[in-house]
């Protein structure tokens, strides 16, 4: 009792010594809605005065895309000093969608030169990001519109799915920070350490100007790794306050902090991921608190809301398409192992489940003061290999209390409790396709590295 004691406070001193900027609680806004997120984006592009900095995974050429680079135009028409820059993975803006043919399709990158042309009299530069030497060892993640003053944070890209222009969407979470200094640190970071690098290039320019650059690549990733938000603490712990946080790699600052965070709980943790595949170090953190009595619920999609998943039945379904199979085979061995913990209702299960819609949920709430919102999926190649980002919330005196309890209703209405193993699918009950091509897995030992790259 006494080991758990000390390393409560341990963890908890490795948060409280963290740098912080302070937040006017009225300036914090959750947003509970997809069509909310694509109106505030576009409410605040509409009277941009100063820059509207755009890091997202993809920029996509869809009606959302073309909605929000409209207004971007305008806006840029409005104020021709406006400094508009969006950011894509470099990897991802030159393919299309998994399932779609890049042979027969405009891919985004192409879009981006299109669009470049059209609106040749309002600058607005795209810039393609190599974090990896290679698509699946490595993206680039970064989160968070900065529009002046102003950081709208979300894991959601720029796409119909995730501002729900049609029938199915991807469900996020969306928080607009009005806060100088955190937009300040959050673009100059930008500029600095990633915009400077030979190895970022324009995706709006003439397409044979583009050239992966391997060594510059290679430099860019390693200095990455090394790289934190600079700023001065100006906060103090008695107060609501924001901390950005930025890493890359399996011991960077980012997951460092999860792990303190999760450490610190002294009652009760919530964990939103869309993946069970959750790194081994999240693991066992997992399995120490519950040990030593704390309440943990997880809150995860059902395989069915998963990016990949495609029914069996279909004739796009792919060998991609085995992963939401093996990740609820991961969170069935999980609740297994755990099970005497689920019985006792110390450790609950939520499976996310409405209509057609997916789940692209992440985030981390500790007790009633704390709490973590990532573009990270708390997935292997997100804890190994990707370039993320988050905002540690620290509300001691729970001014924000309302906020999060109503964003937790909403995110568990679709909710229903695991309470025993057995209610998840195991393997026998998978399509005779899927159990074939499980099996191949298994046998080559392939399904280790998929979980760890994908």
């Amino acid at each position: 009792m006494l080991t758990s004691i000390k390393n409560n406070l341990n963890y908890h001193k490795s948060l409280t010594n963290l740098k912080k900027l302070p937040q006017i609680p009225s300036d914090m806004i959750t947003l509970y809605r997809a069509r909310s997120f694509r109106k505030i984006i576009l409410e605040k592009i509409k009277v941009a005065k100063k820059h509207i900095y755009i890091p997202v995974l993809y920029f996509e050429k869809d009606d959302s895309g073309k909605e929000v680079f409209e207004a971007l135009s305008l806006s840029k028409k409005r104020e021709p000093d406006l400094d508009i820059k969006i950011m894509v993975d470099w990897y991802r803006a030159k393919r299309n969608r998994i399932g779609e043919s890049n042979n027969q399709l405009m891919t985004n990158k192409d879009w981006y030169r299109l669009l470049s042309l059209n609106f040749s009299n309002h600058e607005i530069r795209i810039f393609g990001i190599p974090v990896g030497m290679i698509e699946i060892f490595g993206t680039f993640h970064l989160k968070g519109i900065i529009i002046d003053d102003s950081v709208i944070y979300s894991g959601a890209s720029i796409s119909n799915l995730y501002f729900h222009k049609e029938k199915r969407h991807r469900y996020d979470r969306y928080h607009m920070f009005h806060n100088a200094d955190l937009a300040k640190i959050m673009k100059n970071f930008i500029d600095k350490e990633i915009l400077r690098s030979p190895a970022v290039q324009r995706y709006d320019i003439d397409h044979k100007f583009i050239k992966f650059r391997k060594r510059y690549t290679n430099q860019f990733r390693k200095r990455l790794k090394k790289c934190h938000y600079q700023f001065k603490n100006i906060a103090s712990n008695e107060e609501l306050s924001v901390c950005p946080i930025i890493g890359m790699g399996r011991r960077n600052y980012l997951n460092r902090t999860i792990l303190n965070l999760m450490g610190s709980t002294k009652r009760y943790m919530t964990i939103c991921t869309p993946y069970f595949n959750l790194p081994v170090e999240m693991i066992k953190m997992i399995r120490e608190l519950l040990t030593f009595g704390k309440r943990i619920e997880i809150i995860v999609g059902d395989k069915t809301t998963n990016d990949f998943y495609v029914d069996p039945k279909k004739r796009s379904f792919r060998w991609i398409n085995i992963l939401p199979y093996l990740y609820e085979i991961n969170l069935r061995d999980f609740v297994n192992i755990l099970q005497r913990f689920v019985n006792n209702r110390q450790l609950i299960i939520r499976h996310w489940k409405y209509d057609n819609h997916s789940y692209h949920l992440k985030g981390i709430w500790i007790d009633s003061n704390w709490q973590l919102i990532t573009g990270n999926n708390f997935n292997r190649r997100s804890w190994y290999f990707d370039l993320e980002n988050a905002i540690l919330i620290h509300d001691p005196m729970e001014r924000n209390s309302n906020q999060i309890e109503k964003e937790m209703r909403f995110i568990q209405l679709h909710t229903r409790s695991i309470l025993h193993y057995e209610q998840i699918e195991n393997i026998c009950s998978y399509p005779e396709k899927v159990q074939r091509r499980i099996d191949r897995i298994h046998r080559t030992k392939m399904d280790r590295l998929i979980k760890m790259v994908i």
